[in-house]
C-alpha cells in the first residue's frame, strides 16, 4: 500500500507540479498566451523554486509525512490557480511555488518510501516508487493529448488537471497518515552501496547529480516544442511527452529488478552516456524520428538516475536521510536552473535561438559524459564487480 501511495505522490509532485508546463507550453503558445521568452521565464521560475525548495527541505525540522502533505496540497492549489489568471507575473509566482512544493514532496516521499522499503528489506521495490514520476509525466502528457482541441482553452486544462490531481492525492495523504514513519531506517544493503562507511564522501555524487540536472533539462523542457516545429498537429507532436514519461516509468522498474545482478554506480554511469546521446540527437538530426528516440533515451534514463542517485546517497549517509536527499535535490535543481541560463548566455553570441539551444545541448552532453567518467572511476576505485 505504501508503495502505491508513494508512487502516486511522486506522480503528482513531478508529473503535475514540475512537468505539467512542458506539454501545456505549446498549447499556451497556440492560444497566444506565451512565447519563447515568456515560456522560458516561467520555466526558470519553476526551476528556481525547485532549487529553493530543495535547500529548505534539508533544513526544515518536520516529519517527512508532514512535508509530503504540505507539498501535495499546495501543488493542487497552485496548479488550479494558473488557470484562473492570464498574468505572466502571477504565473511566474505560481510556478515558483509549484517548484518549491515539488522539491519538498520529492524529498519527503523518497525519505518516507525508501525508509519503509528498508524496514521490510525490499529495496528492489524502489523502482515501483520512482516509476511514479514517469507515470505522472505520461499521465499529464496523455491528458493534454486527449483533451487538447482547437476550441479547448489551455487555461481550462490547467484547472481540469488540478482537479484530477486533487482526487489522486487523497491516497498518499491517507496512507502516510496511517504509516507516519518507517519502523527501521537502515538504508540500502551494504552489498548495494559503494561504501560501507557512514561518513563516506558524497560530494562527488552531488556534483554528478548536478550535472545530470544540467544535462537533462533542455530536452526535457523543449522536446514537445521541438516536435511541434516539425509537425504542427497536437495529435502528433503531443506524443513526445507521453513517450518520455512511459520510458521513465518502465525504466525504473526494469533497472531496480536488474540491480540484483548489476552494480548501482555502473548503471548510473551508463545512464549518463545514453542520456548524452539523447540530448545530442535532436540538434544533429532534425526529424520527428530523432525527437522520439531522444524522448525514449532521455526519458528512459531520467528516473533511473534519480532513483540510483537517491539510493546511493541514502546508503552512504545513514540517519538523517532527508538532509542528504535535500542536498542531492538542491544540486540537481541548481543544474537544471543553469540549463536555460547557459542557453540564454550562448544566445548572446549566436545568430538565433535554435543555434544557441543546440550549443547548450552539446555542453549538457559534455557534462553528462564527464560525470559518467567519474562514476566509472568510483567503480574501479572500490573494486566493484
Amino acid at each position: 500500500m505504501f508503495c502505491a501511495a508513494a508512487l502516486i505522490s511522486l506522480a503528482v509532485a513531478m508529473g503535475v507540479g514540475r512537468f505539467a508546463f512542458t506539454p501545456l507550453f505549446p498549447l499556451m503558445v497556440r492560444d497566444d498566451l506565451l512565447n519563447s521568452e515568456t515560456g522560458a521565464l516561467l520555466a526558470a521560475s519553476n526551476y528556481l523554486g525547485y532549487l529553493l525548495g530543495a535547500l529548505l527541505a534539508a533544513r526544515i525540522k518536520v516529519k517527512s509525512t508532514t512535508l509530503l502533505a504540505i507539498g501535495l496540497i499546495s501543488i493542487v492549489a497552485v496548479t488550479a490557480a494558473v488557470g484562473c489568471t492570464a498574468s505572466i507575473a502571477s504565473w511566474a509566482i505560481l510556478r515558483f511555488i509549484a517548484g518549491v512544493m515539488s522539491a519538498w514532496t520529492l524529498v519527503a516521499t523518497s525519505a518516507w518510501g525508501l525508509g519503509w522499503l528498508a524496514s521490510f528489506g525490499r529495496p528492489n521495490l524502489a523502482g515501483v516508487i520512482f516509476a511514479g514520476v514517469g507515470l505522472g509525466i505520461a499521465a499529464a502528457g496523455m491528458f493534454c493529448l486527449i483533451v487538447a482541441g482547437p476550441e479547448v482553452s489551455s487555461l481550462k486544462m490547467w484547472i481540469e488537471l488540478a482537479s484530477l490531481a486533487a482526487i489522486a492525492v487523497l491516497i498518499p495523504l491517507a496512507v502516510s497518515w496511517h504509516l507516519p514513519v518507517p519502523v527501521i531506517d537502515t538504508g540500502a544493503p551494504a552489498s548495494q552501496s559503494s561504501s560501507h562507511n557512514a561518513s563516506s564522501n558524497t560530494g562527488g555524487l552531488i556534483v554528478c547529480y548536478t550535472l545530470f540536472g544540467f544535462g537533462y533539462i533542455l530536452p526535457a523542457t523543449y522536446l514537445p516544442a521541438l516536435a511541434r516545429q516539425l509537425v504542427d498537429d497536437p495529435q502528433v507532436f503531443g506524443w513526445a511527452w507521453p513517450l518520455f514519461g512511459i520510458a521513465a516509468a518502465l525504466s525504473t522498474v526494469v533497472v531496480a529488478w536488474g540491480l540484483k545482478k548489476a552494480n548501482r554506480l555502473s548503471v548510473w554511469a551508463a545512464s549518463h552516456v545514453f542520456m548524452a546521446i539523447g540530448v545530442l540527437l535532436p540538434s544533429s538530426w532534425a526529424s520527428l524520428v530523432s525527437v522520439v528516440i531522444a524522448a525514449l533515451l532521455v526519458g528512459g534514463t531520467f528516473m533511473v538516475i534519480t532513483m540510483l542517485g537517491m539510493q546511493e546517497a541514502r546508503a552512504r549517509v545513514r540517519g538523517n536521510a532527508t538532509a542528504i536527499l535535500g542536498r542531492m535535490t538542491a544540486g540537481f535543481a541548481f543544474g537544471q536552473l543553469m540549463g536555460p541560463v547557459a542557453s540564454a548566455a550562448i544566445g548572446r553570441f549566436t545568430a538565433d535561438y535554435s543555434t544557441a539551444l543546440n550549443y547548450a545541448m552539446a555542453l549538457s552532453a559534455a557534462g553528462l559524459l564527464l560525470s559518467a567518467f567519474y562514476l566509472w572511476r568510483e567503480v574501479r576505485r572500490h573494486n566493484f564487480r
